[in-house]
Parts: C-alpha cells; sequence; structure tokens
C-alpha cells in the first residue's frame, strides 16, 4: 500500500512542523502556559490566518474540506511540540458538532467565529459515573414553558475556562440524550477551573438553569450519529497526537544517552540500553502504522470505523505508556523533574491513553465486534 503524502500534505506537515518548532519550543511553551487566559493567544490566530481552523470543516461549513490524512498531520506536528492548545477539545470535536446539529443562524453566531479564531467551545459530558459512556448521563433536562430547566453536573471539562460556550449532554424526558448550547454567561452555570497534569485547562461544572427552547441543538438518533462521528475523529487524532509525542520522547532520550558518561563513554555504547531504545522504536512504528489505520478508517461504514479506531487508539495507549515508562527510567532521577522536557511528554502520553476512552475501554468495544463476527 502507498503510504506517500500529496504534494498538499507535504506542504501542510511542513508547514505546522515550521509553525511548531518556530513558535512552541520549550521555553515558549511555558510561557504559553503562564500567560494564557480567556483570550485566544496569538498563535491561534495563526493558527486561523494559516488555514489550521478550518482544514477539518468540510467547504460547505466554511473550511478547507482536509480528511482524516490532512487532520493526522496537524495532529502530529501538535503532539511534537506539546502545543498547550486546544485544537480538538476547544475546536474540532464542537466544532463538528455545531456543523451537523445546529441551524443556520446558530452556525453563524457560533461556528463561523470557531473557524475565524475569535473564541473557542468545549464539549461537556464527563460525569464521575459514567466511565466513558457518552450516552447515559445522570444530567438532565426538563421542559419548563416553551424552554427547557437543565441540571446536573459535569466534571474534568477540558477546555471549559476559555470557552466561550459549552455544549452538554443531559437526558431527557422518555431516556433520551440531548445536546444543549450553553453560553458560559449563562445563570445558574457554576464552574471551578484547574490545570491537569499534563498542563490542560479544565472545569469541574454544575448546571441549575432555564434555557430557551431553541438551546437544544439535538436529540435521539440523531444526536447519537453526530456524537459517534465527532469522537470517532476525535480519538483517530489522539493518535496522531499520540505518536507525534512519542516521536519527541524517543528522539530526546536517544540524544540523553549519546551525551551522558558513564566510566568515560556515553550512555548509548551500552548494549542493553541499546536494546531499550530499540523496543521504544518497535512500539512506535507500531504506533504509526495503527495512527494510519485510524486516519483511513474515518469515512467506513459506522460499525467498522469504530471497530478500527478502537482498535488504534487501544494499541496507542499501550505504546505511549510503554515509550513514556521507558523516556523516564532512562533518564534517570532527572527524568521526573520539570525542568526536563522528556517528564511533560510522559505526562501528556499517559493522559492521552485516557482522553475519550483509555485501551480497557477500547479492548471491550474490539472484543464486542470479534464476537459479533465469530
Amino acid at each position: 500500500m502507498d503510504f506517500s503524502l500529496s504534494d498538499e500534505q507535504r506542504m501542510l506537515d511542513e508547514t505546522v512542523t515550521r509553525l511548531v518548532t518556530d513558535r512552541c519550543n520549550p521555553e515558549q511553551r511555558r510561557t504559553l502556559i503562564q500567560e494564557r487566559g480567556t483570550a485566544s493567544s496569538s498563535l491561534w490566530h495563526t493558527f486561523a490566518e494559516l488555514g489550521l481552523l478550518a482544514m477539518p470543516f468540510s467547504e460547505e461549513d466554511g473550511g478547507l474540506g482536509g480528511d482524516g490524512i490532512d487532520q493526522m498531520l496537524i495532529m502530529q506536528a501538535l503532539g511534537r511540540g506539546l502545543v498547550p492548545e486546544a485544537y480538538l477539545d476547544g475546536l474540532m470535536i464542537p466544532g463538528m458538532l455545531l456543523a451537523k446539529l445546529a441551524d443556520d443562524s446558530q452556525r453563524e453566531r457560533w461556528l463561523t467565529p470557531l473557524l475565524e479564531g475569535e473564541h473557542q467551545l468545549a464539549l461537556a459530558w464527563h460525569e464521575t459515573t459514567s466511565r466513558y459512556d457518552i450516552d447515559t448521563p445522570e444530567s438532565h433536562a426538563k421542559r419548563r414553558g416553551e424552554g427547557w430547566h437543565l441540571q446536573g453536573r459535569k466534571r474534568v471539562v477540558i477546555n471549559a475556562p476559555r470557552a466561550a460556550a459549552l455544549l452538554v449532554t443531559a437526558g431527557l424526558d422518555g431516556g433520551a440524550l440531548g445536546l444543549f448550547l450553553v453560553p458560559v454567561d449563562s445563570d445558574g452555570l457554576q464552574r471551578r477551573d484547574y490545570t491537569t497534569l499534563d498542563d490542560q485547562r479544565a472545569s469541574d461544572l454544575d448546571f441549575d438553569m432555564a434555557l430557551p427552547a431553541s438551546a437544544l441543538l439535538a436529540s435521539g438518533d440523531s444526536l447519537l450519529a453526530a456524537l459517534g462521528e465527532a469522537l470517532a475523529q476525535g480519538r483517530a487524532a489522539l493518535c496522531a497526537e499520540a505518536v507525534g509525542a512519542m516521536e519527541m520522547a524517543c528522539e530526546q532520550t536517544l540524544e540523553y544517552l549519546k551525551e551522558r558518561q558513564q566510566f568515560g563513554a556515553p550512555l548509548s555504547r551500552q548494549q542493553a540500553l541499546q536494546h531499550r531504545m530499540v523496543d521504544m522504536h518497535l512500539h512506535l512504528e507500531q504506533a504509526r502504522s495503527m495512527a494510519i489505520l485510524a486516519a483511513t478508517s474515518l469515512t467506513l461504514p459506522d460499525e467498522q470505523r469504530d471497530y478500527r479506531i478502537a482498535a488504534a487508539k487501544a494499541y496507542i495507549g499501550e505504546a505511549a505508556q510503554f515509550v513514556a515508562e521507558q523516556a523516564i527510567q532512562l533518564h534517570g532521577g532527572m527524568g521526573m523533574t520539570e525542568e526536563c522536557h522528556v517528564a511533560h511528554y510522559a505526562k501528556r502520553l499517559i493522559l492521552l491513553d485516557h482522553a475519550l476512552g483509555d485501551r480497557d475501554y477500547h479492548l471491550e468495544t474490539v472484543m464486542a465486534h470479534l464476537d459479533s463476527v465469530a
């Protein structure tokens, strides 16, 4: 099979890689983390100017019509630079849901500015009792006159501190699932902001509010189909980001072994450590193949798409943990310090496994599919 990139894809890869290299070295990354607030950063506006924010969306939605490989190239570059911008959680997933479910006025108000870099969004779905299942929330919305009353709690809502609006899942009367568009300045919303282990901004949210009828974007089967597609895109993107982070963890570990001297010789001459580096690269290359599988499976029928992406996410989660642990161990004690940049890659790789379902969760999907076809 030919995995070579087209001329346009090579240009995209070179552009994003050069941008990340120039604008997000370790010192610049620390500055971005320290200075980020509710407003979009200059780097985010550069993403918009280069068309990177529009790339995942169709031309009908005002985007550039990028495919799974285009998204993979962008996410790999962001993973290599550990870019602390919520490209996935603040743009791709909520934007794709809006593109599928919003009416014309909502698209003009929320989707168009999103693609132009004027604001960001967030999907509020995770609850303490739901594990990774998005379609069984305890939060609920009941009819009140012409509108709705939304009540519930969401936890670890990535990018909520920087979002202009939230897309909130809630159960409806009759057991259907609903998705609501909630501006962050709405009355009845309480938010506790914090920074996660891998330097992402997140919030715990409590809802007890009245919403207009138009706040309900979709419910039932149409919503489940849109969520399935958006989450598949998100999981494929996470696979690509993990590959980018694994590349840099391997590269930095090899550089350290070449530089670190022991008994007058570099550590890289020790055969046992060479074997461990080989194992790291084997996991990396296998993960790269699985990320390509995920990226090229997005247009398949739903069941086949979800099976392949679940297999990719499960394997890459395991490979990411292996590479993270080996990188820390081969750096020795300094690998656990904030000053050692490989420690930040290790933390991000561990958290990427848990984002949108960890390896155990996705292995259940794989096993269920294999049982159904046996």
